[in-house]
């Protein structure tokens, strides 16, 4: 299996069809695939060989689709770089997988010297833009113009694919290497599952660094179907572009998701196109499942749960599991079922397998599963045992086989020797109107060793005191599962793909204490 195949399929079947619209550029898979296999020739020529490693630090665009390919087309193996993160995040990332080729957009052009300062691999930089480079950095279209097209040095299997850099909130972040196998096998799932469909138009609103969206690419691709890039996320430019572009599918994460449905401006567009809306990355809470599903009724939902690790998607909850079958059994809140060729299972810390209904540890096993953590065998063994990759994801597995996420292991809340889970109650949260986003943490308690707080977002204009959402909760859940502490804040702080950074909000509360929980 090889990455680069269903390019060279599309190419064959479809050379004039389009393949990539960003802004005002549109190209047709021939062009892409001439493009692809000219900027391979120009790696080829500035020294890359066979597993080495090529980095991107970029906002979406179509050169970020050409990357992908282009690094697959030339053996080398990818290196997308968290946009969020700071210069000596990058470097890191960059000396720790010896990363000596750099793609730069204009957007980051500031890090560059810091960067360059900090990090010993870093030694070529290539400048992704319309206008004149830098005058220490190559051109990308320079490059791309006066190079000759090469053959696809066609890498598969077990070869390196990627090195996939996932944490940073705590200690150094850990590359997840994944093989041309791990995702173009997810590739094809997603084709079977139905995530996409041949004919889809498909939208890169979520960022392109993170391996949701990356896997998304690579299964429009399997399906020879069109790509179009927003830069970065905007609830507004998403509207427009399905209203411009007739899109049919999309990825986003659940914090995108209620910036969208709940635009005051939704309905002035046209989003009839819309046939399939995937979300993953975090869990979705009902009350905002409820509000996007009313707000665009005539679209699919289909949640994706898995890791990077994972290549990512372990499993698939279909769009018939969101209404009245679903609902009837509770599926809707669930993660849906191991997905085509992955097994999933519940198990106990020993690693045995738990009778259906209790909570433990989702663990994993299948083609997806990662080759292992760049540099760190310790880690790798601790995280894939007996061929099982161990997610830290505490859930339940029903009698039909579906899994029900409650929560990551270390987010757990212990409080009066009661487990808490914080998406239980998140769920219930959400569901309040005068509530746009929440996030429940534990904080210490001498008495209790926990107390369950939550930091509220309010919709614009709302008004919601802490004594009311309490006694809401406690209409709707156990006493013991309630906040005690409410915090109203403007925005939540997320990471660069869009999930909520819980360890930023629990911070100043642990600052002086240990935690209990794992």
């Amino acid at each position: 299996m090889y990455l680069t195949q269903s390019l060279r399929r599309a190419t064959q079947q479809s050379p004039h069809a389009t393949a990539s619209i960003y802004r005002e550029r549109k190209r047709s898979f021939a062009q892409l695939s001439d493009r692809v296999s000219r900027f391979a020739g120009a790696l080829h020529a500035l020294g890359v060989q066979a597993g080495d490693r090529v980095g991107i630090l970029s906002l979406n665009s179509d050169w970020y689709l050409e990357y992908y390919m282009a690094c697959y087309w030339a053996g080398a193996a990818v290196n997308p770089i968290n946009i969020r993160w700071s210069a000596t995040e990058i470097a890191y990332s960059l000396d720790d997988c010896q990363t000596h080729v750099l793609l730069v957009d204009d957007t980051f052009l500031p890090l560059i010297p810091e960067i360059k300062k900090l990090s010993s691999a870093l030694k070529t930089l290539i400048h992704l833009g319309d206008g004149a480079s830098p005058q220490d950095m190559l051109s990308y279209e320079a490059l791309v113009a006066k190079a000759a097209p090469v053959e696809d040095a066609m890498r598969s299997g077990n070869d390196l694919a990627g090195v996939f850099y996932t944490g940073g909130t705590t200690g150094s972040p850990k590359g997840v290497m994944l093989s041309h196998g791990n995702l173009y096998t997810n590739s094809i799932l997603g084709v079977a599952e139905g995530t996409v469909r041949r004919g889809s138009i498909g939208l890169h609103a979520a960022p392109m660094f993170h391996l949701a969206d990356g896997a998304f690419m690579n299964a429009l691709f399997a399906a020879g179907c069109c790509h179009v890039m927003l830069p970065r996320f905007d609830p507004v430019g998403v509207l427009q572009a399905i209203a411009a572009h007739g899109i049919t599918d999309m990825l986003l994460v659940p914090t995108m998701i209620q910036m969208l449905v709940d635009h005051p401006d939704i309905h002035q567009y046209d989003l009839s196109s819309l046939q399939q809306m995937l979300y993953g990355a975090s869990p979705i809470s009902e009350g905002l499942l409820d509000r996007a599903m009313k707000a665009i009724p005539h679209a699919g939902f289909i949640q994706a749960y898995g890791m990077t690790e994972l290549s990512p998607v372990a499993t698939i909850l279909k769009p018939e599991m969101h209404r009245e079958k679903g609902r009837a059994k509770g599926w809707h809140r669930s993660a849906g079922r191991a997905t085509v060729c992955t097994e999933v299972r519940v198990v106990d810390p020993e690693g045995n397998e738990l009778p259906r209904g209790e909570v433990g540890e989702v663990v994993v096993r299948g083609p997806g599963v990662m080759l292992g953590y760049w540099n760190k065998p310790s880690e790798t063994a601790a995280a894939i045992r007996d061929g099982w990759m161990h997610t830290g994801d505490g859930g339940r597995m029903d009698e039909d086989g579906y899994v029900f996420i409650v929560d990551r292991l270390k987010d757990m809340i212990v409080t009066g020797g009661e487990n808490v889970y914080s998406v239980e109650v998140e769920s219930v949260i959400t569901t309040h109107p005068a509530v746009a986003s929440c996030a429940v943490i534990g904080i210490p308690s001498e008495q209790w060793g926990e107390l369950v707080h939550t930091f509220i977002v309010r919709k614009p204009g709302a008004a919601l005191e802490a004594e009311e959402l309490i006694a809401f909760c406690k209409e709707r859940i156990g006493s013991y599962k309630c906040p005690r502490g409410v915090s109203f804040i403007d925005a939540m702080p997320l990471s660069g793909a869009g999930k909520i950074l819980k360890t930023v909000l629990r911070a100043p509360f642990w600052e002086n204490h240990q935690r209990k929980v794992a």
